[in-house]
């Protein structure tokens, strides 16, 4: 590169009075030259304190601006940024996250060098807040039992590599004339239908271990379940679209609970299969057991703390029923006719 492009921050926000601050004073705070950058915060007619905090750092920060998103959800918020974006380069950033000093200079160090369409980093991931079940949730969303092969919550890449989707992502403006803006239809699972196309355009998505975002988990369990809910409703997106977009370990919930629940209702129903069908829920459980302990009981030595040794099978138990319910959610809401 001859010298630096021009660089438009994207952020999608929505009642994030408790991170949108610290968001903003990390990305402050980055080393990328601030005449050759600007932040687009897209809210969606937010309820608590955030406009007026947004409003506040705009006031003290020219290169900061906010727009209204009045549709609230996030693709229309990407969409809203990118078309008010001056930048030759498009970082997409969240809201209940920060960002290392450099996140942004090695964004665009790894995007030109290594002449990738997408760049992102790995998530380390904190509590919201600091409590026993916060860090047990941590723990499960960044252990390969939980969330599969998800190199960029698990960090078990330590060199770049050529990945199906990154978190959030960072890319040259011009590739949105080649595959379009973000699918406006979609509530959620934006990103991973972006980095769809882009790979069937042809186009490569690069993980960068250096590149480091800090995600704040929820803390709670009945938050933790019902995002786990809403996030297994996102893969029921493929039967609406014409493309797969997603990998085995998104599928992996709705296949452990349909298989229970196959089995469960065989066992009842068919009496002649009855020893089989219990055979193969015993298996199955038998098998999810097993796998779910030995995973706890290397958090536990790690942690060196014997309680999470009680209270890890129930966290991912959770993380898994609660993902595999919300896609047969999913699912059946699309078969239902509609009404007349």
């Amino acid at each position: 590169m001859s010298s630096l492009p021009f660089v438009s921050v994207v952020i999608p926000c929505l009642n994030e009075e408790n991170f949108i601050g610290k968001c903003l004073d990390s990305i402050i705070e980055n080393d990328y030259p601030k005449d050759r950058l600007e932040i687009l915060v897209i809210d969606g007619k937010s309820e608590d304190g955030t406009r007026t905090i947004l409003e506040r750092y705009a006031s003290y920060n020219l290169y900061i601006k906010v727009f209204e998103n009045l549709k609230k959800t996030t693709p229309v918020a990407l969409n809203l940024g990118i078309q008010n974006a001056k930048g030759e380069v498009i970082i997409r950033m969240d809201a209940h996250s920060t960002y290392s000093k450099d996140y942004i200079t090695k964004s665009i160090k790894y995007l030109y060098e290594y002449n990738a369409d997408n760049v992102g980093g790995i998530w380390v991931i904190f509590p919201r807040d600091n409590s026993f079940i916060g860090k047990a949730i941590v723990n499960a969303l960044s252990n390969s039992f939980g969330v599969g092969n998800a190199h960029y919550r698990t960090g078990q890449t330590k060199q770049p590599k050529w990945e199906n989707t990154v978190p959030y992502g960072c890319y040259k403006k011009d590739i949105l004339e080649k595959i379009g803006l973000f699918d406006e239809k979609l509530s959620r699972n934006e990103d991973l239908d972006f980095n769809s196309r882009l790979r069937k355009a042809g186009g490569r998505i690069l993980l960068v271990p250096e590149i480091i975002v800090h995600y704040y988990a929820r803390s709670t369990i009945k938050s933790f379940i019902k995002h786990n809910f809403m996030n297994g409703i996102k893969i029921t997106n493929p039967f609406i679209k014409d493309r797969f977009i997603f990998s085995w370990r998104h599928l992996m919930p709705l296949i452990f609970i349909l298989s229970l629940l196959v089995t469960i209702g065989s066992w009842s129903l068919i009496k002649s299969f009855s020893s089989l069908s219990f055979f193969s829920f015993v298996l199955i459980i038998g098998s999810y057991s097993i796998c779910n302990l030995f995973f706890s009981l290397k958090i536990t030595f790690k942690e060196k703390k014997i309680t999470y040794f009680f209270i890890m099978p129930l966290i991912f138990f959770t993380l898994h029923v609660g993902y595999g319910l919300g896609s047969i959610y999913g699912l059946l809401k699309l078969i239902k006719p509609n009404k007349s």
